[in-house]
């Protein structure tokens, strides 16, 4: 397996010219832009890792003349702030992914879906947006770009529900197929990506697509922005080349004593010391939206795992089965193992209605459940039993 080590990049948050990279972006066809993407190897800096540029592909070979692209701001997964920290320096960039995507696609409209929270951010985005929305009429382009904010719903981070809450209705996931790019916001063909992804595919048309295919492995191309919190001397945001091992990022942002790194946030997936050599950040490993937290001895994994429980038991939107009786389940369960009043065997049925859960919910909340309490489970049981 490929494995480049820990590197520290600088893509993201470098100074660049926007104007620059508009004028390149837009003396190349839209065929050429998507390309550019599609040899990138870049995908969805979200979590879901789906290649950006088919995205954009499927999206445009749609013939409705009517398309949206849109900007997942949302970020509600816990101990996730790089989305928040990318609008707060370098928002330009955002605009500028979402007009380069939305000449590649044939879109003429723009929505960015921020999360409730960082209303605060609102003064300055849209002076950024005044600003970029110049640039492009000097460009002679007709692009325009909104905000829609969230109200603080986790549910609302998964596109379709996201479409359904700037719809004006209550933000509950769609029946799939059809698929966003047939049939998103308004019904139109739509493109929905990350913050992240979107600034990330201006510096592929602003580098070009071969430089940053040097970077990262061959199942995880480029390089990825980093939110690390919990025992670490050096928390914030950090923007790392993808394929090294958490052994590395451990060495470099542990405290000495880490017994498990929770990658990817509550629907991520909790790594145990005793394969921190061996797993590998990126799709070929454990994949992540940028969530890193790291946890010492001194940290009950029962907690940890009972706040994930609790956190999904209020959060899930309660439209589905599985994921609505399930997620209570899983709570109520380990609080019985825990207490004693069950056997600690009863875990392994747990288990299997977290496998249940990943195959019958209906979207990615329900699906994930699942990641960190199998992990925690199976590699810290008897911190669940005693």
């Amino acid at each position: 397996m490929e494995n480049k080590g820990l590197t520290k990049v600088d893509l993201i948050f470098e100074s660049i010219d926007i104007m620059k990279v508009m004028k390149k972006a837009f003396e190349m066809t839209s065929d050429e832009i998507i390309q550019q993407i599609l040899e990138s190897g870049l995908k969805g800096r979200g979590g879901a890792g789906f290649p950006t540029g088919l995205k954009w592909k499927y999206t445009a070979a749609e013939k409705d003349p009517e398309k949206y692209i849109v900007c997942n701001a949302d970020e509600g997964e816990p101990g996730t702030f790089k989305d928040r920290e990318i609008l707060d320096k370098v928002a330009s960039k955002v605009y500028a992914g979402m007009t380069i995507a939305g000449k590649a696609m044939g879109a003429r409209k723009g929505f960015i879906y921020l999360r409730g929270e960082y209303r605060f951010l609102l003064p300055q985005l849209f002076a950024e947006l005044h600003k970029f929305h110049k640039l492009i009429n000097e460009i002679g382009y007709d692009f325009s770009i909104e905000y829609r904010m969230g109200s603080g719903a986790y549910i609302c981070g998964e596109e379709s529900a996201l479409f359904e809450s700037i719809e004006g209705f209550r933000g509950e996931p769609r029946n799939k197929p059809p698929y966003p790019t047939v049939s998103g916001l308004f019904s139109k063909p739509t493109s929905i990506n990350n913050v992240e992804t979107l600034v990330t595919s201006v510096m592929i048309i602003e580098k070009g697509a071969n430089e940053y295919f040097k970077l990262g492995t061959k199942d995880s191309r480029g390089s990825k922005v980093f939110s690390i919190s919990g025992d670490t001397p050096i928390p914030g945001i950090f923007e790392l080349e993808l394929g090294m091992t958490v052994q590395e990022f451990v060495n470099e942002f542990g405290d000495g004593d880490t017994k498990a790194v929770q990658v990817g946030g509550a629907s991520g997936f909790c790594v145990p010391r005793k394969k921190f050599k061996d797993t590998i950040i990126g799709f070929e490993g454990v994949p992540t939206g940028g969530s890193m937290k790291l946890f010492n001895s001194s940290r009950s994994m029962y907690n940890v795992l009972h706040n994930y429980l609790d956190f999904f038991a209020e959060e899930s939107c309660g439209q589905c089965t599985p994921c609505r009786v399930g997620c209570q389940q899983l709570l109520k369960g380990v609080e019985k193992v825990k207490k004693g009043e069950s056997k600690s065997t009863y875990l392994n049925e747990l288990v299997k209605l977290a496998d249940t859960m990943k195959v019958a919910s209906k979207c990615g909340l329900g699906q994930s459940v699942g990641n960190a309490f199998k992990s925690i489970v199976e590699n810290f049981r008897e911190e669940i039993i005693y």
